[in-house]
């Protein structure tokens, strides 16, 4: 009997706005193959499942490429009647994920008038299109002009979904295609809300304008904004087509909504898939995210990802699925200052892209903090939350508020409308540091935690305490740059601990990109100023920068997997700054760490000529997802086929994925000594007759070897193995606790230098 199962996936979220409170939104998985010859499509067989049913549930979308099935609503009873079919393999949640909220191409060294390098060697990425599942894009902004452009590659097969406000011609030789997702979202929320939101591809968040234009942007001058970041703004690869996939709405991005995106995506012929999206960290089988970008993978198609913004802390990387590249920010080296001048004569470091009007020149403006204020609950107006503040009590002031809960913007425009004349938002302790530059809708600044509490003791020991914001402009050649931004999500990987997440850092701090028409740049409702780019932050910001590095590494080597190009990104990523020191962390001003930045931070001009990359199948993932202990269900999720899994176990064990880091968990369950090995396979990708000799620097207290210790290769496209053993000796530590040390491994022809990191972590049972 041929294999007929479902996979479902419960939408978590409140179904309030629906009649039937006890419906929830399902994914379900159907083989393909299985279908009956009388039903003329699947379509009518996936309805004809649905038949027998209480509540007659209707479609909500189907897929056809990456997974293959369709989402319904559905009751608990149906769903209950559905889990006792034979073939029914498992009941997933549905997540909701949320977004992850120039110079940077210069920074990265891809300047348009060099006569050679990677922007020249992939023409800009003119052949290539990148998809962004996103919030949807603003189609007329001049960052999607195309002006000079060829013809649409002719492999495309996508379109220009129309509508009221999205007119077909809103779509041109650069942007060739848009479409929109909403089934998922309405299927939860109801119908949407249409003078809120655009029911279309237009974006009226902003955040899929901004990943557009970063991703793949034409050459624009004058760019800034409010005056801010003046010059030309530029995408990574400017002559690459844009298709974007709104999936994003006001309460959130809908798994079903997400996989249909994928599923279209790639059935349109898209080269990269750019995703600044992201929830909470699932195995892969519950993930569709996960699902959805193996499926993307397994075509060729090469899928960047956010690593999320709950930075600084230990285990916050999310999209941490092998086959997608994950991806942190850091910093560039360009600043925004506006700094605190208090009372007492100190300057207090802060930044800001406020575009006025100033506070009064010379004028020390009365400073209070929100937390001290009479008539609120102390937290609450320290946060400077909607109605915590006395109007009486912050007229003509500059408050003090702490980051958290509201939007740092929000706050601004509460002390605003409470009659405060400016604003000085301090970090928490969990946040550090690092700060980020907003365009605030009243004279205000951000500064770092330790800062904060200095602000805080001056107005407590202070009997008038005062202060003004002085606004400095656009700064360039900031040292050090780049620094791990402190939001960015850290490893370890919390699913998979043997792959090291993030794969790589790039910009993702205070990036210049374009921005929606009729959306002002704080995001604030009542902000009126229309400007055409915009300042934000997050990875969300540095995943569409290795979107359109990947597109230009794929324009300049077609015959590159996904996997080879992720690991030319991560083997000449580099960990100094620009002092020629190791990289920082913005939250604490100390030493990064491989957690931090996991390879490094992107090199665009080095990757183009790696030397040497691991290559991955999909059958490779697949011996991966075994020795991971996924049952053969899983897999045919996950994968859609069947696995070998005791030959996988046989041939290795998790860490032998041929990825271009190394990572190793050792359990100290009392033995002294402890010991693994790793298998690798290098393509050669540079020169014929070429030998690459291994440098090790062992992580401390470990002993690596490697063997053999020279690789000769005669041919381009030639691979050869090696084996790394690591042998360390337990150390003392308290249950539960860790230790996590890290070195290199390191193959060199003279010119080249293939660089993969070695984590060697150590954990005490409780």
């Amino acid at each position: 009997m041929a294999l007929f199962f479902f996979l479902f996936l419960l939408t978590l979220s409140s179904a309030s706005s629906l009649n039937d409170l006890n419906s929830l939104t399902y994914i379900v998985h159907v083989d393909h193959e299985a279908k009956p010859s009388i039903f003329p499509t699947h379509r009518h067989w996936y309805t004809s499942s649905l038949a027998s049913l209480t509540s007659t549930p209707s479609i909500i979308h189907t897929y056809d490429t990456v997974f293959h099935g369709f989402s319904a609503r559905l009751t608990a009873q149906d769903a209950t009647q559905l889990l006792n079919h034979p073939h029914v393999i498992s009941v997933i949640p549905e997540q909701v994920r949320h977004v992850h909220t120039t110079r940077s191409p210069e920074f990265l060294g891809l300047r348009s008038t060099d006569k050679a390098g990677l922007l020249e060697e992939s023409d800009f990425g003119s052949d290539l299109v990148i998809g962004v599942i996103d919030t949807g894009i603003w189609p007329e902004r001049p960052s999607f002009d195309d002006r000079g452009l060829g013809p649409v590659p002719a492999k495309w097969k996508g379109q220009c979904e129309p509508s009221q406000d999205f007119p077909a011609t809103a779509c041109n030789r650069k942007l060739v295609g848009a479409r929109f997702f909403c089934g998922g979202y309405e299927a939860t929320n109801g119908k949407l809300n249409e003078t809120t939101e655009f029911c279309s591809p237009r974006d009226s968040d902003g955040h899929g304008t901004h990943t557009a234009s970063i991703s793949a942007g034409r050459y624009v001058f004058p760019a800034s904004i409010l005056g801010y970041a003046r010059g030309v703004a530029s995408g990574m690869a400017p002559k690459a087509r844009i298709a974007a996939y709104k999936v994003c709405w006001n309460s959130g991005c809908y798994d079903s909504d997400i996989l249909a995106a994928f599923d279209t995506a790639v059935a349109d012929g898209v080269d990269v898939i750019s995703l600044s999206v992201g929830g909470v960290v699932v195995p892969y089988h519950l993930d569709a995210i996960a699902i959805g970008a193996f499926g993307a993978i397994d075509r060729g198609v090469f899928v960047s990802a956010s690593a999320g913004n709950g930075g600084p802390g230990a285990l916050t990387v999310t999209n941490v699925a092998p086959w997608m590249t994950t991806v942190g920010a850091g910093t560039i080296d360009r600043d925004f200052p506006a700094n605190v001048k208090l009372g007492n004569g100190k300057t207090v470091p802060g930044v800001s892209v406020y575009g006025g009007p100033d506070l009064e020149p010379g004028r020390m403006y009365p400073l209070v903090y929100g937390g001290s204020l009479l008539g609120g609950d102390g937290y609450s107006s320290s946060l400077c939350i909607e109605g915590s503040l006395d109007p009486s009590l912050v007229k003509g002031k500059i408050v003090l508020c702490d980051r958290g809960i509201n939007s740092r913007a929000t706050k601004g425009e509460i002390v605003r409308r409470n009659g405060g004349s400016g604003m000085i938002i301090a970090n928490g302790v969990f946040d550090g540091e690092g700060l980020v530059a907003d365009c605030h809708v009243l004279p205000a600044t951000s500064v770092g935690a330790s800062r904060g509490d200095e602000i805080r003791r001056y107005i407590s020991e202070s009997k008038q305490p005062t202060a003004t914001i002085a606004f400095k402009g656009t700064r360039l050649g900031i040292r050090p740059a780049p620094v791990v931004a402190s939001f960015s999500a850290r490893g370890p990987n919390p699913e998979s601990p043997e792959i090291l997440k993030p794969d790589v850092i790039a910009p993702g701090l205070n990036i210049l990109a374009a921005w929606p028409d009729r959306i002002g740049p704080s995001g604030v409702p009542s902000d009126n100023r229309r400007t055409e780019f915009n300042i934000l932050s997050g990875t969300s910001m540095a995943c569409p920068h290795v979107s359109g590095l990947a597109a230009l590494l794929k324009a300049a080597h077609p015959d590159w997997s996904p996997a080879a190009i992720r690991s030319a990104l991560m083997t000449t990523a580099y960990t100094v700054d620009n002092r020629d020191e190791p990289i920082l962390d913005e939250s604490t001003g100390n030493t990064s760490s491989v957690m931090d930045y996991g390879s490094g931070h992107v090199h665009p001009t080095k990757a183009m000529d790696p030397g040497l990359v691991y290559d991955i199948t999909s059958y490779d993932y697949i011996n991966f997802l075994c020795n991971s202990n996924y049952t053969g269900a899983n897999i045919v999720t996950i994968t859609r086929r069947k696995a070998d899994c005791d030959g996988a176990r046989r041939a290795g064990h998790v860490g032998n994925l041929n990825y271009p880091s190394f990572s190793v968990v050792f359990q100290q369950y009392g033995e002294s000594k402890m010991s693994t090995h790793f298998i690798r396979t290098v393509t050669n990708v540079g020169d014929f007759d070429s030998v690459y000799e291994v440098k090790i620097r062992p992580p401390r207290g470990t002993n690596v070897t490697v063997a053999p210790e020279k690789l000769s290769f005669r041919r381009v496209g030639q691979k050869l193995s090696f084996v790394v053993r690591v042998k360390t000796t337990e150390v003392t530590l308290s249950p539960g606790a860790t230790s996590v040390e890290s070195g290199y491994i390191v193959w060199s022809d003279g010119k080249r230098n293939v660089t993969s990191p070695l984590v060697v972590t150590l954990q005490q049972p409780l």
